[in-house]
């Protein structure tokens, strides 16, 4: 009797190799085609999503949401604030309720242990919507974005500027696996920790202490908050500490002919980002958003139906 086959989690980025990453970049395009044509594409019909949130959402809720409906499935939000797993109930218990009442479970919280230990006690696959340690959903994005707008990303450059936080980290994950190359700088005490970002050694990446020189010949110039979720008390002193990495019209003027600015979003125009850089002409932040929506639909079909179709 043939075996079923195994659950497929995606926890963190290289949990998809790179000949599937592709073909869920490939899938990616051709569902978005179909939302736009206005098709009706129900692969998930009667399929549901339970989607637990620790951390507060924008982004993460509504495409999870709106694309699991137009899949044809279910969208059920959970919060811990209105859950027993708010009042002590342990992980593992409610892993191994959960997933026996739905098809796939998405969780946005903070220990990148939380979600590993709900996967590892789950009936049904279990994706990251972000963690203190990785936000692979958003890198999903990311990187379909750029081939979009500018084609293959091996052997290209992304320059991050700003915090060595969790999607800092998933960008030197992406690196690895898709083979291209980033460019960090961080202020003086924040720079990549790799055992925190779980790099296998391979150097796909650089450290810079000038910014400017970070941004140079850049296909890709990136950022986020200076201060992220769980950090607040530390704003007024990070503030100080990242003044002078602002992606400002300068910074974009030295990277490379042709190269976009993304922000995972939501900005703070004058701090991270200058406003005429994210509402400029090499910004790409709107599809960048807009195409959380659609890799996540691909992801999804991808972990409950085993494959990505060709």
């Amino acid at each position: 009797m043939p075996q079923a086959n195994p659950i497929r989690h995606f926890l963190q980025f290289r949990d998809l190799s790179r000949d599937e990453l592709y073909r869920l970049f490939e899938r990616t395009r051709w569902i978005k085609d179909k939302f736009k044509r206005y098709e009706r594409f129900w692969p998930l019909e009667d399929r549901t999503l339970v989607m637990i949130f620790e951390k507060q959402s924008t982004r993460t809720r509504l495409s999870f949401e709106a694309g699991m409906h137009q899949l044809g499935g279910a969208a059920i939000f959970l919060s811990t604030r209105d859950s027993q797993l708010g009042r002590g109930e342990p992980v593992e218990d409610a892993a191994q309720v959960i997933s026996r009442m739905c098809d796939l479970v998405m969780i946005r919280t903070f220990e990148q242990d939380i979600v590993e230990r709900f996967a590892a006690n789950s009936r049904v696959p279990v994706i990251n919507g972000l963690t203190n340690e990785y936000h692979p959903c958003q890198i999903l994005a990311d990187i379909y974005t750029y081939i979009e707008q500018r084609g293959d990303i091996k052997g290209k450059t992304v320059a991050w500027i700003g915090d060595s936080n969790n999607v800092c980290n998933t960008w030197l994950q992406a690196a690895e696996v898709l083979d291209f190359n980033v460019h960090v700088s961080t202020p003086p005490g924040y720079e990549v920790e790799p055992e925190r970002a779980n790099l296998h050694g391979t150097r796909h990446y650089e450290e810079f202490t000038d910014p400017m020189e970070a941004a140079r010949g850049a296909d890709l110039v990136t950022t986020d908050v200076w201060t992220s979720m769980g950090f607040e008390a530390e704003n007024d002193a990070r503030k100080k500490d990242f003044e002078d990495w602002q992606v400002d019209a300068e910074m974009m003027k030295v990277a490379g002919q042709g190269a976009v600015f993304m922000h995972c979003l939501p900005a703070h125009r004058g701090e991270e980002v200058s406003a005429d850089v994210i509402d400029g002409p090499q910004s790409v932040v709107w599809d960048e958003a807009e195409n959380r929506l659609h890799t996540q639909k691909a992801l999804m079909e991808f972990l409950l139906q085993g494959k990505v179709k060709p």
